[in-house]
């Protein structure tokens, strides 16, 4: 007769899959919507503090913030999405995200209008993606959850974030937009050392 042992393998393999067969996600609001991403790149949120503009970037790269030294640019998710600039009020909030970029891990600020929930979701029970009628990109979308009668629209994080394609947007390379406090680092040093007629 099969058993199912609480204390033995059996359980420790049962919760297991039960950890490999469910995935979390961080849901949030742009302007009165709900999205939702995996929490797997999500390093913390900050309350909107404010931050400084960057002259002569595109609208949704909100400006910079400075994060415990680190430079930090800050993407505006409404405008990404094509809709008006996030208006900031009581409950706004920068999510901060780490993504891989040629191997490199890369902060990146997302701007939205609030954040809701941590939700656990089997992983067999996200829908496919629609072909429209989402109101974004399809690509930025990987997938759908019906809570309780309503969807809520999975982003695909790499594809609605993507370095790459945010860069040729600036006109500039991913080391530019991203590793901003490196390269401005990188830059003041060579200055010092042209200014101390030495090479750096």
């Amino acid at each position: 007769m099969p058993s199912v042992s609480l204390n033995g393998d059996s359980f420790k393999k049962r919760q297991q899959e039960e950890a490999v067969e469910s995935r979390q996600f961080l849901t949030f609001l742009v302007g009165a919507e709900s999205f939702a991403m995996p929490i797997g790149s999500i390093r913390e949120i900050i309350e909107f503090g404010g931050l400084t503009e960057v002259p002569l970037m595109p609208s949704f790269l909100r400006g910079v913030i400075n994060l415990r030294g680190a430079v930090v640019p800050v993407i505006d998710l409404a405008v990404r999405f094509g809709r008006a600039p996030t208006v900031v009020a009581k409950r706004t909030c920068v999510i901060i995200l780490e993504l891989l970029q040629d191997e490199q891990q890369l902060l990146l600020g997302v701007m939205v209008d609030a954040v809701s929930a941590v939700l656990s979701v089997e992983a067999g029970s996200i829908e496919p993606r629609p072909s429209f009628g989402a109101g974004i990109r399809a690509d930025f979308i990987e997938g759908m959850i019906n809570i309780n009668g309503r969807f809520v629209v999975v982003l695909d994080v790499p594809r609605a974030l993507s370095v790459d394609e945010l860069a040729s947007l600036l006109g500039m390379s991913s080391d530019g937009v991203l590793g901003g406090d490196e390269r401005a680092g990188a830059e003041e040093r060579m200055l010092r050392a042209h200014a101390e007629g030495r090479e750096e």
